[in-house]
C-alpha cells in the first residue's frame, strides 16, 4: 500500500474524487487530510470516509518557515510516499519543498506556464484566451514551476465569467487528478532530473496528451 495525505484550505472537490476513485484501491490508501483552516470543507469529506483529519492552523503564523516546520512534524507522523496539494493555499518554503523532493505533486488552475498564482480565471479572460485549463504538476522550489505531468485544456467562450471558467475547470481537475495518483501509487509516476517520467518516458514540458 502506498501512504498517501493531502493537504487542503477549502472545498476539497478534488480530495472527493481522490477519495472515491482511488481511496482503498490499486494499493492506495489516503492516511490523513491535512487543513490549514478549521473551516475547510475538505476535512468534513476526509472524516466521512474514516480518514485521520488534522488542522495546522496558519492563522497568527507571519513566518512561512515556523508554519512549515509546524506541517511537516505533522505529515512525517503519517510517512506519506506521496503529498497532493488540493487547493492548499500557501506558498511552501524551499526546505519544505526539498524534505518531500519528488513526491509532492500540486493541482494548479492554468495551463501552466501561464498564470502562475491567483485569479487564473479572470487573468485568462482579461487576456483574451479562448482556452485555459488545469496542470497538474510535481512541487518542485520555484512557485507552480516544476515538472507538468499533465493538463486538461477547456474552451473560454464571449459570455463566460471567472465562476463558469472555475466550474468547467474543476470538472476537469476531478478527472485527471485521481489519475495521476494512480499512476503515481502503481510506481509508474516519478520525476528525476527535473523531468516528468511516466513509464520511464519523459513528458513533454505540457505534460501527457498535451493535445
Amino acid at each position: 500500500m502506498k501512504n498517501v495525505v493531502v493537504l487542503v484550505s477549502g472545498n476539497g472537490s478534488n480530495l472527493q474524487a481522490i477519495i472515491d476513485k482511488c481511496h482503498g484501491k490499486h494499493g492506495i490508501n489516503l492516511v490523513a487530510v491535512i487543513a490549514n483552516k478549521e473551516n475547510a470543507y475538505g476535512l468534513i469529506r476526509a472524516k466521512e470516509a474514516d480518514i485521520d483529519t488534522l488542522i495546522v492552523p496558519s492563522k497568527g503564523i507571519t513566518k512561512r518557515d515556523e508554519y512549515d516546520g509546524k506541517l511537516m512534524i505533522a505529515i512525517d507522523v503519517y510517512q506519506p510516499d506521496l503529498i497532493i496539494l488540493a487547493g492548499f493555499m500557501r506558498i511552501l518554503t524551499p526546505e519544505f519543498v526539498r524534505h518531500y523532493h519528488g513526491k509532492m505533486i500540486n493541482i494548479h488552475p492554468s495551463l501552466l506556464p501561464k498564470y502562475s498564482g491567483l485569479n487564473t480565471h479572470q487573468r485568462a479572460i482579461d487576456a483574451g484566451d479562448n482556452e485555459h485549463g488545469a496542470s497538474i504538476h510535481f512541487v518542485t522550489e520555484e512557485l507552480d514551476s516544476g515538472p507538468v505531468i499533465i493538463q486538461a485544456k477547456v474552451p473560454i467562450f464571449i459570455e463566460d465569467d471567472a465562476d463558469t471558467i472555475f466550474e468547467r475547470v474543476q470538472e476537469q481537475e476531478r478527472s485527471i487528478c485521481p489519475l495521476i495518483v494512480k499512476w503515481f501509487c502503481l510506481d509508474r509516476l516519478k520525476m528525476k532530473n527535473g523531468k516528468a517520467l511516466l513509464d520511464n518516458q519523459i513528458l513533454s514540458e505540457s505534460g501527457y496528451a498535451a493535445d
